[in-house]
């Protein structure tokens, strides 16, 4: 877009220091901008667009979440009569795989970012005609069982939605406009997925290197559209009782007092974080020239191994295959709240299962890296826990944090991810969280880098 589709009040420089964060000294003065017209008018179109958008992705969510149950435990309920036999996911990821694949393969857009290379939220939302494939791929990846989170498509919804408005309601929008309520419309639609608005905010911030004067100027709408979101997400919650979609524990452990051992330990949490991290990247990385070679066929074959990776998981432990499969927003509540009926042999197989299952899903599906981050960081944290000097509220946020490190490559935001779970009791964990992100985080760039080898992602329909 040229600098001739600038609006009134609003200089060509001032689009260009909105679309993207400035290398020097800002070129505009924010204060200027934020008290002009254009920019209060923006700030109202995104206060307005964060109703629509967060229902859209209140739907998407609550969807999802209806078929996962209808799929994993309403029919087989009706088809046997007693447990779940452990091949049941098996065909469904097959399914998954063959319905994603021709979903990438066949619609415009490449259904949004491969999630290999990390958290993505740079080049731009995706054009109107983007948005069907994004949608699709997103909704069989999530449904039936790939084990891979819903913010990354949430995000590109949701910018994706509020660019097409924008287009709609002035074909000629300038690139600060369009980037300011693109942002808000992100912000709106994973409001409270990750239990506030705030660590939503931050999170797309941090990944997108917004700072400077772009920060102030995309971060109020954007704030705005958030806080918004968060409300229309609890109304319909009461209103229609299918679920508030927000990350949240039902039973926190106990707060404990940082202690030399736990900050020991939290060096070797780091390292651990930092090598099955960099296990499971270079799995998804490894096997993206494959998926490549034929899309839909290896897919639907990656898919069938993510379900025999389940099944396994169930036969040798006992326990539902459900804890391998999906993102591990649902599943890490129930594991931290029963912590103390896991062997280490078992949740040891856990990690194994889930990061392998990860990693297959990071190479062809779609979604987003943060759920399975924390849950397998969880896993990690409560087999450690047991170790001397050590205890279940530490573990855990150490855990988290270091795999999120590694995962996301955001420092910042798996600080967060891992105190603000643990809510009042993640202030007394924060220094060996910080230790272990810090470790993480250092060691995932002294390693070999997976992706150095790996095909880019592009444009065309047999690439991502």
């Amino acid at each position: 877009m040229t600098d001739s589709h600038m609006p009134s009040g609003v200089s060509p420089a001032e689009g260009r220091a909105a679309a993207s964060p400035p290398a020097g000294p800002p070129a505009t003065d924010p204060v200027a901008v934020i008290r002009s017209r254009a920019y209060l008018s923006a700030l109202l179109l995104a206060a307005i667009l964060g109703i629509p958008i967060s229902v859209v992705a209140y739907g998407f969510l609550a969807l999802v979440a209806e078929i996962q149950s209808f799929v994993f435990d309403d029919l087989p309920q009706d088809v046997f009569t007693g447990s779940v036999p452990a091949w049941w996911p098996v065909p469904w990821l097959a399914l998954c795989g063959l319905l994603t694949g021709l979903t990438i393969r066949y619609l415009p857009g490449n259904a949004g970012h491969s999630p290999a290379f990390g958290f993505k939220t740079g080049g731009g939302p995706p054009v109107d005609k983007e948005l069907p494939g994004i949608i699709l791929a997103a909704l069989t990846t999530l449904s039936f069982g790939a084990v891979l989170g819903p913010e990354a498509p949430l995000i590109a919804i949701g910018g994706g939605l509020a660019a097409l408005t924008v287009h709609l309601a002035k074909k000629d929008a300038p690139p600060m406009a369009l980037t300011i309520l693109a942002s808000a419309g992100s912000f709106a639609a994973i409001s409270t997925l990750l239990g506030s608005p705030i660590l939503g905010a931050f999170l797309i911030m941090e990944a997108a290197g917004i700072g400077g004067a772009t920060l102030s100027l995309v971060a109020l709408p954007g704030l705005l559209a958030s806080g918004i979101g968060a409300l229309v997400f609890i109304g319909l919650d009461n209103w229609t009782g299918l679920g508030n979609f927000s990350l949240a524990l039902t039973t926190v452990p106990p707060a404990t007092n940082p202690t030399i051992a736990t900050m020991a330990w939290a060096l070797a949490m780091g390292a651990a974080g930092a090598l099955l991290g960099w296990a499971i990247r270079w799995i998804g990385l490894s096997l993206r020239p494959v998926v490549h070679i034929n899309r839909v066929l290896v897919t639907t074959i990656l898919g069938v191994a993510i379900g025999l990776t389940a099944m396994a998981y169930q036969l040798i432990s006992n326990r539902s295959f459900t804890q391998v499969l999906f993102s591990g927003q649902d599943a890490l509540p129930e594991l931290v709240e029963h912590a103390a009926d896991y062997s280490v042999g078992v949740l040891i197989l856990l990690a194994a299962c889930k990061a392998l299952a990860y990693g297959l899903s990071l190479s062809a599906f779609r979604g987003g890296p943060v759920f399975p981050a924390m849950f397998t960081g969880a896993v990690l944290g409560i087999a450690a826990s047991g170790l001397p000097g050590m205890s279940l509220a530490p573990a855990i946020a150490m855990g988290i944090g270091a795999m999120c490190a590694t995962m996301l490559r955001l420092p910042l935001t798996s600080t967060l991810l891992a105190t603000l779970l643990l809510g009042a009791d993640g202030v007394s964990v924060t220094p060996q969280v910080i230790v272990a992100v810090v470790v993480a985080f250092v060691i995932t760039y002294i390693l070999p880098d997976p992706s150095s080898k790996a095909p880019k992602h592009s444009r065309s329909p047999q690439s991502g």
